[in-house]
């Protein structure tokens, strides 16, 4: 691909009459481009120019592309403080271990304590 260095299109834009402002950024790791599908780009090992000029900013970036699966967070669910005291109670466990069979099961509590209590056999 053709590849201009800064000073290159420095030159370029001042012959055209452009007055030009331009900055390197050379201490990116790497450039993300956040998509509305599935999907991101990733450019890794990037060089990034900022061009400004006429009131508006260009990023020219180049560097190694690659797609990446967008990470998806899980809701935390919120288990009420009363649900985890009966759990542990029902199936005779600590607190630690009912709020863990708490989240294992989505909040059930009656799932929780038949967990809990598969787990003591």
């Amino acid at each position: 691909m053709f590849r201009m260095s800064p000073s290159d299109i420095k030159r370029f834009m001042k012959r055209m009459g452009i007055h030009v402002e331009l900055e390197e950024i050379d201490d990116a790791d790497s450039v993300i481009v956040e998509r509305r599908g599935p999907k991101n780009l990733v450019i890794e090992n990037p060089t990034v120019t900022i061009m400004r000029m006429k009131g508006q900013t260009i990023m020219y970036v180049v560097g190694e592309v690659r797609e990446v699966e967008k990470e998806t967070e899980k809701p935390g669910i919120e288990i009420p403080e009363e649900d985890i005291q009966l759990v542990a109670s029902e199936a005779g466990v600590s607190l630690e271990e009912a709020r863990a069979a708490l989240e294992a099961t989505g909040g059930d509590i009656a799932q929780a304590i038949m967990l809990l209590e598969s787990k003591k056999r």
